[in-house]
């Protein structure tokens, strides 16, 4: 699933080549995409408006409309949205789509049809996102909101991370190397960790990021698809019995929460 660092990615993009454009129509070729709205209300309200601003809140992509409407959309497993030249030239797993008026093309392509896309009003949006996270890039994340925040939960420090009640965005892959970096293991309570120890995961957390972002700006194309440009060196996810960066150990691999994690028994205490 595409992590914060790869829909800020998408955002950007957006912005460069959509932003400021007008959506003349909106087509829902799967109503599942849509649900549990109805395909005909959003087509029709999303019809004619401008696209404002592109923005992101944690994994969450924001279309902002003209008219007090925002999209919302979610590229869960493999969604991807992207504009294209000729809005005639979709490809064949595009679930929902806007023509422009210059004859672009706004796409989302969804290969497992996972993907979901909702009109809401500003206040209906803030409602929606209510139980979303602290941006881990933005002003509101402190360390000592952090700190609190950890004191307040028994979950396993991995697990925590990827609340998204918590930290709106983290994912698999960056809070496992977050972890790395603040030589933390992922299975330790996190509010059994020490001041010190989160004071340096919390470091740890925008540094992982801010890097990564800059990366996937640059080598993101969509689900499974890397450039050569990619400059995020992991140290331990995907790398199962390879020796540690750091210790020379290898690295592990347990699951957590139904997914793989990652990390080096030797340093990572």
């Amino acid at each position: 699933m595409p992590e914060l660092p790869e829909v800020e990615a998408v955002c950007r993009k957006l912005r460069a080549g959509a932003q400021g454009a007008r959506l003349l129509r909106m087509h829902v070729e799967r109503a599942g995409a849509v649900r549990p709205q109805g395909r005909r209300r959003i087509e029709r309200e999303a019809a004619g408006c401008v696209l404002e601003a592109v923005e992101r809140r944690g994994k969450n992509i924001l279309l902002r409309l003209s008219g007090d409407r925002v999209l919302h959309v979610h590229l869960r497993m493999t969604g991807r949205l992207y504009v294209i030249s000729d809005a005639r030239n979709r490809p064949s797993a595009t679930r929902v789509w806007w023509e422009m008026e210059d004859g672009r093309g706004l796409v989302f392509e969804d290969s497992r049809a996972l993907g979901k896309v909702h009109l809401y009003s500003t206040g209906e949006l803030e409602k929606a996102l209510g139980k979303v996270g602290v941006e881990p890039l933005s002003e509101e994340f402190t360390c000592d909101w952090f700190v609190m925040a950890a004191r307040r939960s028994r979950k396993p420090a991995k697990l925590f991370l990827m609340d998204q009640r918590y930290v709106a965005g983290l994912g698999n892959i960056y809070a496992a190397e977050a972890l790395f970096v603040a030589r933390i293991d992922p299975r330790r309570p996190v509010n059994g960790i020490s001041k010190p120890k989160l004071e340096a995961l919390h470091s740890a957390i925008r540094s992982v990021i801010e890097e990564a972002v800059v990366s996937a700006e640059h080598a993101y194309a969509g689900p499974g698809r890397i450039a050569e440009g990619e400059r995020f060196a992991r140290a331990v996810y995907g790398r199962e019995s390879e020796p540690c960066v750091r210790c020379g150990a290898k690295v592990r691999r347990i699951a957590q929460g139904g997914r793989s994690t990652y990390f080096c028994a030797g340093c990572q205490r």
